[in-house]
């Protein structure tokens, strides 16, 4: 449903970054921020994010376009594009940057990110609140470079909690944060986008199979895991 809602909107995109563009924005950047606006509202549409929590980046160039804090998603437009450089000064629109920021540009700062996508997904949260890492419930833990680790509470927002989450995504594109939601990034905003679901998913399927009276998950190993992560580098279409 989500890709037919897409479509139907083409139309209005390709107004949207024309719109960016009259503001003397360049085309990359005016096609990154229509993207990263139905990346946003997509995460609503499919559940992830309430209201305002959760945001979304793109970087482009020494660029990071970001979402701004405290507006809804169904109210962006091309006057609320938000742009920040790498170090967090302001260059684009007038509306402020997402609290969470500093987290942002953790990322990008230490990987080679492109995107990155932070929600408040139900059962991702959950699952923070209980283990100091999701369990190896299937083999898709490979997609995101093995067991995906929970990075300790700490207050939104801050650098600390930046920190702590740079340290839980250590050789991987995924983690939870303690108490408060989820992080993933990818080369692309849909790769990053496509990991937060996995996440989700993957940790709705560990505590369903957890509430089976009796019963204890069957969990796999990280050889298995590490052999699945070795086929997929060969997966999908070549080129």
């Amino acid at each position: 449903m989500a890709e037919q809602g897409r479509d139907a909107g083409d139309g209005q995109g390709a107004r949207d970054v024309r719109a960016v563009r009259g503001r003397g924005v360049p085309d990359d950047v005016a096609r990154a921020w229509d993207e990263l606006v139905a990346t946003a509202r997509r995460s609503v549409a499919d559940g992830l994010v309430v209201g305002t929590s959760g945001n979304v980046s793109v970087r482009v160039g020494d660029t990071v376009l970001v979402t701004p804090t405290g507006v809804p998603y169904d109210r962006l437009t091309p006057d609320t594009v938000v742009g920040v450089d790498l170090d967090g000064r302001q260059v684009l629109g007038s509306l402020r940057p997402t609290s969470e920021l500093p987290m942002h540009l953790a990322v990008y700062g230490a990987t080679g990110a492109r995107a990155v996508v932070h929600t408040h997904a139900v059962h991702a949260t959950a699952v923070s609140t209980l283990v100091p890492e999701l369990p190896l419930i299937h083999y898709m833990s490979a997609a995101l470079g093995g067991a995906v680790r929970v990075a300790p509470y700490a207050t939104y927002g801050t650098q600390e909690l930046a920190e702590n989450m740079l340290r839980a995504l250590a050789d991987r594109t995924a983690c939870l944060l303690q108490n408060h939601g989820t992080l993933t990034y990818g080369a692309t905003l849909s790769e990053a986008y496509d990991r937060t679901a996995q996440l989700e998913w993957m940790c709705r399927v560990w505590l369903t199979a957890s509430t089976v009276p009796g019963l204890t998950p069957t969990l796999l190993s990280r050889e298995q895991v590490a052999e699945v992560e070795e086929r997929l580098r060969g997966y999908g279409q070549p080129g």
